[in-house]
């Protein structure tokens, strides 16, 4: 498909999308943070304020009509998320508050019974903060030793590196699937397969790319997979977990609490089955059901369709960037039709600071990101301070890369002038 007919897919959706109808200091707003957090449709945004209009009761726990409504919808929700990322049962679907929480109950409720003093754990030293502290954490609990894959000269996973840090003390294997910063995507089909020889199990961050591309954990093979919501057209305050359901069910609780027991005595208590052992507490019952109006949001639109899209603007953002002379681009480059990487760009511009970068393109409108994006010692790997960032998503259009670049160019030269 061209960029032409797919131009089409951004027309299609924007209307869809209030808040980016909007000015700033006077200027359309030109939204590029969107490795951040994403914008939420109407439909989700209607999703939310029906729940509470007429279906605001508590779940599971009541058999008055509200309740059952709410329980319907929110468990319905669970269906859709396990049918997203093609689970082979709802019951591997467990609602968490976001990836963080996600990952730091795999850390707990596996990690503290099946790590001992010497067993590795591989990350890569491109993980987000929220899929290296926990580790740490897990680490110092149990002595544990971390190890970190490094990059190639491209600034992609090494996957020879990989292989060679693999051993029969290798118990876990925690990397992202797409980078924050760099945008590379991991290979992490193969990475799944080569720790599994070695018996290690493995999870997936795969915040950054459940939002822009097909997933499929039973494809993926991997033991576990985490994802946020809003980052996926969701609100916040909703992610999940993915886990295998003979793995999750080895696990012990990780919160207690309400929600998650079969019957309670004053000496013991016995647990719910999956998924509801790992939800304890009344749920973020509105945002599960919105994230459940996302999936059905993007599924509508399609996975194939809006990854063509985004790999269109890939291919023209960087097209653009590369002719800014200024400009110092981390990560793979794209292939000429945008495939490659995901569709965002961490750059610096020279001496001029991302920041001061990201104040004055926020005076023209346009929302960019800039600092260490959670991955300060990816950061301190490849010598850079801080970067700006701009990463789209499928209601961005070409017309605003047009208008990021005039402006980035003229932030650069502004700065120029005045340290010249």
């Amino acid at each position: 498909m061209t960029f032409t007919q797919e131009k089409t897919l951004a027309a299609q959706v924007r209307a869809d999308f209030p808040i980016l109808h909007q000015e700033i200091h006077g200027k359309p707003l030109v939204y590029l943070d969107n490795a951040a957090t994403s914008q939420k449709p109407v439909a989700v945004l209607n999703a939310l304020q029906h729940y509470y209009q007429h279906d605001n009761a508590n779940v599971h726990r009541g058999v008055h009509t509200l309740s059952s409504r709410a329980t319907d919808a929110y468990e319905g929700a669970r269906d859709k998320v396990a049918s997203f990322v093609n689970a082979a049962s709802r019951q591997e679907i467990v609602y968490t508050r976001n990836a963080s929480e996600a990952i730091n109950l795999v850390a707990y409720a596996w990690g503290n019974s099946n790590l001992q003093r010497g067993d590795e754990i591989i990350l890569s030293v491109m993980e987000h903060h929220s899929n290296l502290i926990p580790w740490q954490l897990l680490a110092q609990r149990t002595g544990a030793v971390l190890k970190f894959v490094e990059l190639t000269e491209t600034q992609e996973f090494d996957l020879e590196h990989f292989k060679s840090l693999l051993s029969d003390k290798t118990k876990l294997v925690s990397v992202v699937h797409v980078s924050n910063t760099l945008g590379c995507i991991n290979p992490v089909k193969e990475i799944v397969e080569l720790a599994h020889h070695y018996g290690a199990k493995v999870l997936i961050d795969a915040c950054q790319s459940v939002p822009h591309m097909t997933v499929d954990v039973q494809a993926m093979d991997c033991d576990w997979l985490v994802a946020s919501g809003h980052k996926m057209c969701a609100p916040t305050g909703i992610g999940f977990l993915y886990g295998k359901l003979d793995l999750l069910r080895s696990m012990p609780p990780f919160l207690g609490g309400g929600e998650m027991i079969a019957d309670v005595f004053f000496d013991h208590s016995t647990y719910a089955d999956l998924p509801h052992k790992f939800e304890a507490g009344t749920p973020a019952i509105a945002e599960a059901i919105a994230l459940g109006a996302a999936v059905d949001y993007l599924s509508s639109l399609g996975m194939d369709k809006i990854h063509a899209y985004e790999a269109e603007l890939t291919a023209y953002l960087f097209q653009q960037l590369q002719q800014i002379p200024e400009l110092m681009l981390y990560g793979p480059k794209p292939d000429s039709k945008g495939e490659g990487r995901a569709a965002l760009s961490a750059f610096t511009a020279g001496s001029v600071h991302p920041h001061d970068l990201s104040t004055i393109l926020d005076q023209a409108g346009i929302a960019i990101r800039a600092g260490h994006h959670c991955t300060q010692p990816l950061h301190r790997h490849v010598g850079a301070q801080s970067t700006a960032r701009a990463s789209l998503y499928f209601y961005n259009t070409r017309e605003e890369i047009d208008t990021f670049i005039t402006s980035l160019k003229e932030a650069i030269e502004f700065f120029s002038g005045i340290f010249g």
